[in-house]
């Protein structure tokens, strides 16, 4: 299914996870990087791919699908990055080097992680081996888009800005996420790799990513926002 634009592709994937009933807690799935039926089941096939075959550590948005993949991380002794909201703490650093086999999945869990994970300075964030991000709407040509607030672009295009090379993008979805066409902008994430319960799809030629923060789209209240932002355009 094509769509001429972003906010029509996520009432599309939202209404039919709902409808399916595929979507799974937290609900509605509206409004939110939506969790799905077997995101575990993607989260372990994800963990397959050469890409992560040798990773130290990894970038993982907090949403709620996502939560697998941060446990399959930590079982396989992967240090996990996760952002905090709107990066004004920088990122919890979840390592299983000091957290309990048995603790990882309450880990790996919004409600607990500040039990164990430890604050990271945007300073101090090492150099990543790949970034998995949360998505509302994905095309099989590596274009996505997620709950439209933008922080997933934001903080890859600010990694850039503070000299991190370009890794890895993966995602994980389900396959009623995958739309046929989805407008998006230079900005924008791009994907490497789409995994679903089922199936994973290489992106041999995704789009070009982001150089850097594009400073003509941001507005004051980004700045408001997010204050490593006006401290980067300092």
């Amino acid at each position: 299914m094509r769509f001429d634009d972003k906010d029509a592709a996520r009432q599309y994937v939202w209404d039919t996870l709902d409808d399916e009933g595929i979507a799974r807690f937290p609900f509605p799935p509206h409004g939110r990087i939506p969790n799905f039926k077997d995101a575990s089941v993607a989260a372990k096939r994800l963990f397959d791919h050469p890409i992560l075959a040798d990773a130290h550590s990894i970038k993982v948005n907090p949403d709620s699908p996502q939560r697998y993949v941060r446990i399959e991380a930590l079982k396989r002794g992967i240090v996990v990055y996760v952002p905090t909201p709107r990066l004004r703490g920088g990122f919890k650093k979840l390592d299983p080097a000091v957290i309990p086999a048995e603790k990882h999945s309450k880990a790996a869990s919004l409600s607990n992680m500040d039990t164990w994970a430890e604050p990271v300075d945007l300073n101090e964030l090492p150099q990543l081996d790949a970034i998995v991000t949360g998505s509302v709407a994905v095309t099989r040509d590596g274009r996505r888009c997620g709950k439209g607030e933008g922080y997933s672009d934001l903080e890859y295009a600010i990694l850039l800005e503070l000299g991190h090379a370009l890794v890895p993008v993966a995602t994980t979805v389900h396959p009623l996420q995958l739309v046929e066409d989805v407008p998006t902008d230079a900005h924008d994430l791009p994907l490497t790799v789409i995994v679903t319960p089922d199936s994973t799809i290489e992106i041999d030629d995704p789009p070009a990513p982001p150089t850097g923060l594009d400073w003509a789209a941001l507005t004051e209240a980004d700045l408001e926002e997010m204050p490593i932002l006006r401290e980067l355009k300092r």
